[in-house]
């Protein structure tokens, strides 16, 4: 059985941390997985992106997704998926994945002290309520000309065990897709 996983992320930011991270666990368990950034596109474009992953599956390949976003100001992860579900309309509840706050709140997680101190930034015991405007007060002088630069530079150290102790809904994403 050939197994193909689609994981479609918002943006830029989100498509270093899945490629680098989130990518390299799946391809553990599925034959392809494949990032589609979703942010960009019409909702019709996603709902067909969709339909076309659910239209993939016969006897012989099991196609699937997941489908991350942030939190943004959504007041909890049930209102921000039932705005996904009621703009998209053909998604599945249970693949929607929410990062909370946001994926920034993710790059922390996984550093421990040693590492946030080479990084040049405070340690942080959780990162639940670390949103995009204070990660970007975080960013050292250094990377001023590059947000991408320093992204890279923290997925240098990322370790997923520090990550899950840090950030309850990386922990979640991956306890719910057999990933612990």
């Amino acid at each position: 059985m050939y197994r193909r996983l689609f994981i479609l992320i918002e943006g830029v930011d989100d498509g270093g941390f899945f490629n680098r991270i989130i990518k390299p666990i799946f391809e553990e368990k599925y034959d392809y997985v494949g990032l589609w950034e979703h942010a960009q596109k019409s909702p019709k474009a996603t709902r067909t992106f969709i339909n076309n992953i659910n239209a993939m599956s016969s006897d012989d390949l099991v196609a699937d997704y997941v489908y991350a976003i942030d939190i943004n100001a959504a007041p909890c992860v049930t209102y921000r998926k039932q705005e996904k579900q009621n703009k998209l309309r053909n998604i599945d509840n249970e693949k929607i994945i929410v990062a909370v706050r946001e994926i920034e709140s993710w790059y922390l997680a996984g550093l421990d002290d040693a590492c946030s101190k080479k990084c040049r930034i405070p340690a942080f015991k959780t990162t639940d309520t670390i949103t995009k405007e204070q990660f970007n007060n975080l960013i050292p002088k250094k990377f001023d000309s590059s947000r991408i630069d320093f992204l890279q530079e923290i997925l240098k150290y990322f370790q997923v065990e520090i990550a899950k102790q840090k950030n309850k809904s990386f922990s979640y994403f991956l306890e719910r897709h057999d990933c612990d």
